[in-house]
């Protein structure tokens, strides 16, 4: 598999990742954040290079891939949703917003079938005070509503 705009290979891109980590002892983590952040994702034909190249099993690679929900296994939609579902959220409403984005046919680990947004739940981001609070491409919103997520989401909520 090529991976998108370019001639290099999933294999390609692993092997060039894990040279730049060689001298880092437990580099596992740090090279499956690099590879994400290069592909996208860490898709599976990567896992049996991984193993390889750092001499762990197969079994191992995919268990840290699988354990840490920060690791995709598919690529992600054009835009991600990352909804807090943790304590102080909760308390403050962010049911509403799950099901918000359920009626509006975006799943929770889910990406639409066009491709357009992922809707992820997380369990923290650090913005407690102002719950419930939202992530949008990396951009943190706070009290937001079911009304305001879906500006959010419609691309109306202004900078």
């Amino acid at each position: 598999m090529t991976t998108s705009g370019s001639d290099a290979t999933v294999e390609d891109v692993v092997r060039r990742v894990v040279a730049g980590h060689r001298d880092q002892r437990g580099a596992l983590l740090p090279v499956l954040h690099a590879v994400q952040a290069e592909l996208g994702h860490v898709p599976q034909e990567a896992i049996p290079v991984l193993a390889d190249e750092l001499n762990l099993s197969r079994a191992d690679v995919h268990g840290v891939v699988t354990f840490y929900h920060d690791f995709r296994r598919e690529p992600a939609g054009r835009t991600t949703v990352r909804i807090c579902r943790a304590e102080a959220c909760q308390a403050l409403g962010a049911d509403r917003l799950v099901g918000y984005a359920r009626e509006a046919g975006l799943s929770l680990g889910e990406t639409t079938a066009d491709g357009s947004v992922t809707v992820e739940q997380v369990f923290c981001l650090g913005n407690c005070a102002l719950g419930p609070s939202v992530e949008v491409d990396g951009r943190l919103y706070g009290r937001v509503a079911p009304a305001r997520l879906g500006s959010i989401l419609n691309g109306t909520v202004s900078s």
